[in-house]
């Protein structure tokens, strides 16, 4: 299985657990570790140079996403084309397609960001909770017609390690 575009620096080399699906077009640079059942798709940066990146177990970075010294618990859902710039998502949350997650952002468990979303440097995202905007307007799931069981079926970790398996030539 291919292991993707992975590139040392000053010393640190990324891991990659044997279970995990890393596509051979994407990048991976310095300290960065993908842990079992993962998946990174086409066009993915991840760079780890000036912090680590970690990809928490079953955790999936969609394509074009870019991810920087940052670390997703597991579980996590990262849509095409998002950026990730020293934030930190907690297990089971969603970032939408091409939302922006600034630096020293911590994304609570099991919260969704919607896509096309700025998330403004230094928000603490409570668990359980539904942002959107530009910039981010934070508000409890529990308080939208959102139904974030749906939601996470429909992009659960689980569909896409699925997915990765049946890509095989993506990730040989």
């Amino acid at each position: 299985m291919n292991r993707g575009g992975g590139y040392g620096f000053e010393g640190t080399e990324p891991t990659i657990e044997d279970s995990a699906r890393v596509s051979r077009e994407s990048v991976l640079v310095g300290d960065v570790r993908v842990e079992g059942e993962a998946s990174v798709w086409p066009g993915a940066v991840l760079r780890g140079d000036v912090g680590p990146v970690v990809i928490g177990e079953r955790s999936h970075v969609g394509d074009n996403a870019t991810v920087h010294a940052s670390t997703l618990g597991e579980r996590v859902m990262i849509g095409h084309g998002a950026v990730l710039n020293d934030a930190t998502v907690e297990d089971g949350a969603l970032v939408g397609f091409n939302a922006s997650v600034n630096s020293r952002v911590v994304v609570g468990a099991g919260s969704i960001v919607a896509s096309g979303t700025t998330v403004p440097e230094g928000y603490e995202i409570p668990s359980e909770s539904f942002v959107r905007g530009v910039p981010a307007e934070v508000t409890p799931l529990s308080e939208t017609t959102i139904d974030p069981e749906t939601i996470f079926e429909e992009h659960s970790s689980g569909a896409y390690t699925n997915l990765a398996e049946r890509h095989e030539e993506l990730f040989e």
